[in-house]
């Protein structure tokens, strides 16, 4: 379990950046400008992709580039525009990597709002590897700070209600404990919240680059453990859940 100031503080950093609070390390005019841009892509994906996604990501990893003494403004550019590139990849039901597309679109809309090419290319290379796919790895501090925030957002009492809101999205299920979760298919009515949390969320602390992405992650996972077994035996009448994670 973990220090609970760490999570405490986190959880007030998100809040108060979210509210204005927290003065933006772009500064609230440029801050807007970038929220902006990147609505018109997000918005189009919505749930559990829209805006508001991304606002969670920069609150949490501007509270971890803190505490790591990152670059700020370079944590913050990159998160806000992280999953601009999420449209095209649907579009091309995953032949589109969304986090290189993303890249590729951010570049101009940082070029148009004044940012210094060295900086561009610093946010161009947390996007591009956010995703972490084969040899497309998160090199700098900045770029595995954003990879961590984008990971703790699916995980944890978010994670919970993004997973569910995903499932409600493709019309799936909300719970089917007696199928083999193993032999469904994404986007099918048996793709349940359930079924994302054995074989995917559980794993997500795993992959966790910085140490206090690690702490966040670990308490997030004890969570969705405690909320998937109690479902479990609500389900089912009364017996816990017995595949470990």
């Amino acid at each position: 379990m973990m220090n609970c100031s760490v999570n405490n503080h986190a959880t007030a950093d998100s809040c108060q950046f979210q509210t204005g609070a927290i003065e933006p390390p772009l500064g609230a005019e440029l801050t807007t400008l970038l929220r902006k841009n990147a609505a018109i892509y997000c918005e189009a994906e919505g749930g559990c992709h829209g805006i508001d996604h991304a606002d969670r990501v920069a609150a949490t990893a501007i509270h971890i580039g803190k505490a790591m003494n990152g670059r700020l403004d370079i944590i913050s550019g990159a998160a806000i525009l992280h999953d601009i590139g999420r449209k095209d990849e649907s579009a091309s039901k995953g032949e589109i990597c969304h986090a290189v597309r993303g890249a590729e679109l951010a570049r101009p809309i940082l070029l148009d709002h004044g940012f210094k090419r060295d900086d561009i290319d610093k946010i161009c290379h947390c996007i591009a590897t956010h995703r972490f796919r084969g040899t497309n790895l998160p090199l700098s501090l900045e770029a595995k700070i954003l990879f961590d925030a984008d990971k703790l957002d699916s995980i944890g009492a978010v994670g919970i209600g993004r997973a569910f809101l995903f499932a409600g999205q493709i019309g799936a299920k909300l719970h089917n404990h007696e199928i083999n979760i193993h032999a469904t298919a994404p986007y099918s009515s048996e793709d349940t919240a359930y079924r994302e949390f054995r074989l995917k969320l559980c794993k997500v602390r795993e992959r966790m680059l910085t140490p206090i992405g690690q702490q966040l992650a670990d308490d997030r996972h004890q969570f969705m453990k405690v909320f998937f077994n109690r479902l479990e035996i609500e389900i089912n009448g009364g017996a816990p859940d017995v595949q470990g994670c």
